[in-house]
């Protein structure tokens, strides 16, 4: 079992990305990046991460389009995100939250309490540092994304 949590953190500011990445990997997650919403959609389906951070505000198509679009599909339904953006008004939280994420962080943030609500929001999914992987002999389940890879393939 490697018992580290995946995080994919979207934002169209590198420098936003890596300074999450590093409070992340910090609180002993493993931490993937994305630019925009086609390249996180990409690794969302590719690796199946435990939880998306997802910046609202980005070019090409937003966070909350991309989250709308992670709702509707069955693979993705139920995959926690955690809007973390500066939009601020409470006009933005609430239609972030009725758009379906799990939680909404504003931009700035504490990375401690970011840490906390990301650990709050994994709690409430139901899914446990053991439950989300499990790996044996270059073997990995995924249990809550219903697949199976070996040597980096699907099976």
């Amino acid at each position: 079992m490697n018992g580290k949590q995946t995080i994919l953190v979207v934002d169209d500011e590198a420098s936003i990305r890596d300074m999450v990445q590093l409070s992340l990997e910090l609180a002993g997650f493993r931490c993937l990046q994305a630019a925009n919403a086609r390249e996180a959609l990409g690794q969302i389906l590719d690796t199946r991460p435990d939880l998306v951070l997802l910046d609202w505000m980005m070019p090409e198509t937003s966070g909350y389009e991309l989250l709308r679009r992670l709702r509707k599909d069955e693979m993705t339904a139920r995959l926690p995100v955690i809007m973390l953006t500066a939009k601020v008004e409470e006009g933005n939280r609430v239609q972030g939250l009725d758009g379906g994420a799990d939680d909404y962080v504003s931009k700035p943030f504490s990375p401690r309490e970011l840490i906390a609500r990301i650990k709050a929001v994994l709690r409430r999914s139901g899914q446990t540092e053991t439950e989300a992987r499990i790996e044996c002999d270059g073997l990995h389940l995924d249990a809550s994304g219903h697949r199976v890879t070996a040597g980096g393939g699907r099976v």
